[in-house]
C-alpha cells in the first residue's frame, strides 16, 4: 500500500488517494449459513449454543445472511463509496474439518465475492482467521495444538491459490491478543478455555501460523501486501503508585509488545520469555513468525488501566476500562488519543513498516427512528475525530495506507450477542432489512469530497 503524506495539506481536506477508504467485516458476525455449502463447525458455533456464553442465548447461526445477500450488500458498499472492503474467509469453510480434503463451494463464495468487489472497483482486503478456528482442530486442542499452525498454513495455499490472482491485500491473523486472551485464558470467548498457562501456548502457535502462512501468500499472491492487525490499546496506570506504573508498563508488554517483537524483530520481550514454558518455542520458530512483513494492521477502540495484582502469579497485572460520563455500547470510553499514540509508537518504533487502521468504530444503541432514518450523530463525531488524529499522524510524516471502520454491518459481536450496534448499515435480524445510518452517508460524502467537516 502507498502514502500520499507528502501531499497532505494543513486543513482537514484529504487529498484523492491520500487514504484506501473502506470498512470491515468478519465472517462468522455476519455470513450465517452456518450448516450451508458444505461448511463445518467452528469453535464459535460450539462455544454460542452453550446456555450463558452469548447474552439472550443469540448466536451466529443466520447473523446478518450475509452467505445469500452478498450481492445486495456489495451494491450498498457501492452506495457508500467504499474504495476497499475488509473480509474474513472462514476456514471452516474452506477446509470443514480444519485439514484435509478442500470444499470448492466454500472457495467459490469467495471467489464470486472477489469477483463483484472488483466488478464495482472496491478493493478486496482478505483476513485468514478472524477467530472461527474449525471445531474439529479445537477437540486436538486448538492453539495449544502445535499442528494447528502446520494447518493454518495449509489453509493459507487453498484460499490464496485461488483468491491470490485478485486479492493482493491480506492480514494472516485478527487481533492475535484479544483471542489469546478473551478464548484461553479469561474463557468469555470461544473456545471458552480459563487458565493464565494457556496464554503462551494459543499466542506462539498463532504467531507461528502466521510465520508458516507466508510462505504460501508470497508463492501464490503477486505483489501481495502482508501483515496482521493487532489490537492496541493505550494502557495507563490506574493511579500514580509505582506498583500501577509498573503494572502499566508488564500490560502493555503481555498485550502488544509480546506480539509485535516476536513478529517485527524475531524475540520475545525479557518479561514474557522468562515465564514461557521451555517447551514451547523450538529452535528456529522466531525466524519463521519474523519473516517480512509489509504492513501493521492496527485495529484501535479504547483506553485501559492497569493496577498491580501480585497475586496474578505470571501476568502481575489486572486491566480495567475507563470509567466514563458516556460509555458505548461495550462500556468502552470514547478516546482518539490513544488512536494518534498508537499512530505515532508505531512510526517511531518500526519506521519501515505502512500502518493501515484495520478497525475503529463505536458501538451504539441505534434505533429506527421516524421516517425510516438512524440518526447516529455520536458514531458520526466519533469517526470525525478519530479519523481526524489518523489524518494529522499522515500530514506529520506517518506513513498510513488505509482507514477502515467498523463495521460495514451492524453484526454478531461475541459474547455481546446482537446489543451493540456498530454498523455504518443498519440490520433488522428479524427481518434482514438494511438501512444505511447517518453515518453512512457521512462516510460516503467524506470519501467522495474528501472533506471531513
Amino acid at each position: 500500500m502507498t502514502t500520499a503524506h507528502d501531499q497532505m495539506p494543513s486543513s482537514n481536506a484529504v487529498p484523492p488517494g491520500a487514504l484506501l477508504w473502506g470498512a470491515a467485516t468478519s465472517a462468522y458476525q455476519i455470513e450465517g449459513a452456518a450448516h450451508v455449502g458444505g461448511r463445518g463447525a467452528s469453535i464459535w458455533d460450539a462455544f454460542a449454543h452453550q446456555p450463558g456464553a452469548v447474552e439472550r442465548g443469540e448466536h451466529g447461526d443466520v447473523a446478518c445472511d450475509h452467505y445469500r445477500l452478498w450481492e445486495a450488500d456489495l451494491a450498498l458498499m457501492s452506495q457508500l463509496g467504499l474504495r476497499a472492503y475488509r473480509f474474513s474467509v472462514a476456514w471452516p469453510r474452506i477446509h470443514p474439518n480444519g485439514r484435509g480434503s478442500i470444499n470448492t463451494t466454500g472457495l467459490d463464495f469467495y471467489d464470486r465475492l472477489v469477483d463483484g468487489l472488483m466488478a464495482r472497483g472496491i478493493t478486496p482486503c482478505a483476513t485468514l482467521y478472524h477467530w472461527d478456528l474449525p471445531l474439529a482442530l479445537q477437540e486436538h486442542g486448538g492453539w495449544l495444538w502445535r499442528d494447528t499452525a502446520r494447518y493454518f498454513a495449509d489453509y493459507a495455499h487453498s484460499v490464496t491459490q485461488r483468491l491470490g490472482d485478485r486479492v493482493k491485500f491480506w492480514m494472516t491473523l485478527n487481533e492475535p491478543s484479544a483471542h489469546t486472551e478473551l478464548g484461553y485464558v479469561m474463557g468469555v470467548h470461544a473456545p471458552g478455555l480459563r487458565r493464565g498457562e494457556h496464554y503462551f501456548a494459543a499466542m506462539h502457535h498463532q504467531l507461528l501460523a502466521h510465520g508458516l502462512a507466508l510462505e504460501p501468500l508470497r508463492a501464490n499472491v503477486r505483489d501481495a501486501q502482508v501483515g496482521i492487525a493487532y489490537n492496541l490499546a493505550q494502557i495507563e496506570p490506574a493511579t500514580d503508585r509505582s506498583e500501577d506504573q509498573e503494572a502499566a508498563i508488564r500490560a502493555d508488554v503481555f498485550a502488544h509488545g509480546a506480539y509485535l517483537e516476536a513478529t517485527l524483530r524475531g524475540h520475545y520481550p525479557a518479561d514474557v520469555a522468562v515465564v514461557m514454558p521451555a517447551d514451547i518455542v523450538e529452535p528456529g520458530d522466531l525466524d519463521i513468525i519474523s519473516r517480512p512483513v509489509d504492513v501493521i494492521g492496527v485495529n484501535y477502540y479504547l483506553r485501559l488501566l492497569a493496577r498491580a495484582a501480585p497475586l496474578r502469579e505470571i501476568f502481575g497485572y489486572t486491566t480495567e476500562l475507563v470509567k466514563t460520563r458516556r460509555p458505548t455500547a461495550m462500556g468502552w470510553e470514547e478516546y482518539p488519543a490513544g488512536l494518534a499514540y498508537w499512530l505515532n509508537r508505531l512510526q517511531s518504533e518500526y519506521p519501515d513498516q505502512t500502518i493501515v487502521v484495520t478497525e475503529n468504530g463505536i458501538g451504539l444503541p441505534d434505533r429506527l427512528g421516524p421516517a425510516g432514518v438512524i440518526a447516529d450523530t455520536r458514531r458520526i463525531d466519533y469517526l470525525r475525530e478519530h479519523i481526524g488524529v489518523t489524518l494529522a499522524a499522515l500530514r506529520a510524516g506517518v506513513k498510513i495506507g488505509g482507514y477502515f471502520v467498523w463495521s460495514l454491518l451492524d453484526n454478531f459481536e461475541w459474547q455481546c450477542g446482537y446489543r451493540p450496534r456498530f454498523g455504518l448499515v443498519g440490520v433488522d435480524h428479524h427481518t434482514q432489512q438494511r438501512t444505511i445510518k447517518a453515518s453512512g452517508y457521512w462516510y460516503a460524502q467524506l470519501i467522495a469530497s474528501g472533506n471531513l467537516e
